[in-house]
């Protein structure tokens, strides 16, 4: 039998803000939003540990196209970090290494000794990560008992406000750039702090512009809950109305001339054309870094 037109189902298109819940790893929220939505076109921007919850940003259809824009935006958190007890993971999924009594401090102290990560700066990744050495996650090597020394990595820590201590619990909000491991920032403040520590909570509020109030929980993963690929666009990129002549232009891979300067999105009736980018060899013009297909909105 022929298939009816309008019987099929089409690829849905856009960003999808996740409430992750703990215990599930950031592959599970993909592949539960793939049965969902009933397309294998899903990826995500920014890992979050299983035990982690928040804003875990999945992209959908040609939104994936966006992913490296939404892997680079800032990234906001709450977390409790607990001093005076280590783990091998840094958190507290992972096996406790070393344990003391940890000083008694005040907020006030906390919070000088935080500030002094502020900035960029260099940060070893835990040993227990998806970060690859020779090819190996390390958590995989990990795993298999192998003992890699993580790398140091340049990150860049925006803000920091220690909001209580309580006891041997510390209790901050932070907004970082791509790639900070809110876990080595637990285990470099409490060595600052003369002593021992891991994270015992992280909750991710918002991923640049995308927060916990867009957020819609696992059960409630539906095709209506997309936000629409040029408003998802636009929350990480200057967008620009085009013609029809720039718009055809753009989409046979032709440069572009008399564009702002900077990369940005550009639209055609309000669709989205194409993210571009100043040419490096003739930076008047700008050429292609990502098409979209024209029926993609």
């Amino acid at each position: 039998m022929a298939e009816n037109p309008e019987e099929r189902t089409s690829t849905p298109h856009g960003v999808l803000v996740v409430d992750k819940p703990a215990g599930m790893t950031s592959h599970d929220v993909v592949a539960r939003v793939r049965r969902a939505l009933r397309t294998r076109a899903v990826g995500h921007a920014g890992t979050l540990d299983p035990a982690a919850t928040g804003v875990l940003v999945v992209a959908v259809g040609e939104a994936t196209k966006l992913v490296p824009w939404l892997t680079a935006a800032d990234k906001s958190y709450t977390a409790t970090i607990r001093l005076g007890v280590a783990t091998d993971s840094l958190d507290a999924d992972g096996t406790i290494v070393a344990s003391e009594t940890p000083p008694t401090l005040d907020r006030e102290t906390v919070q000088r000794a935080a500030d002094a990560f502020l900035g960029p700066h260099r940060q070893q990744a835990p040993a227990v990560s998806a970060i690859k050495v020779d090819g190996v996650r390390l958590h995989a090597r990990a795993r298999r008992g192998e003992v890699v020394e993580p790398p140091f990595r340049d990150v860049e820590l925006h803000e920091v406000a220690i909001d209580a201590v309580e006891g041997a619990d510390v209790h901050a909000s932070l907004r970082c750039g791509k790639g900070f491991y809110v876990r080595s920032f637990a285990r470099d403040l409490a060595s600052r702090l003369g002593t021992v520590g891991h994270l015992t909570a992280l909750r991710r509020t918002a991923s640049g512009r995308f927060e916990l109030v867009d957020a819609c929980r696992l059960e409630e993963v539906a095709q209506d809950r997309l936000l629409p690929l040029v408003d998802a666009t636009a929350r990480v990129l200057p967008t620009l109305e085009i013609d029809a002549e720039q718009a055809a232009d753009a989409r046979c891979g032709r440069r572009l001339r008399g564009l702002p300067a900077g990369e940005l999105a550009i639209l055609e009736s309000g669709r989205l054309v194409a993210i571009v980018r100043p040419d490096p060899a003739e930076p008047a013009l700008h050429r292609v870094a990502r098409g979209f297909i024209q029926d993609a909105h």
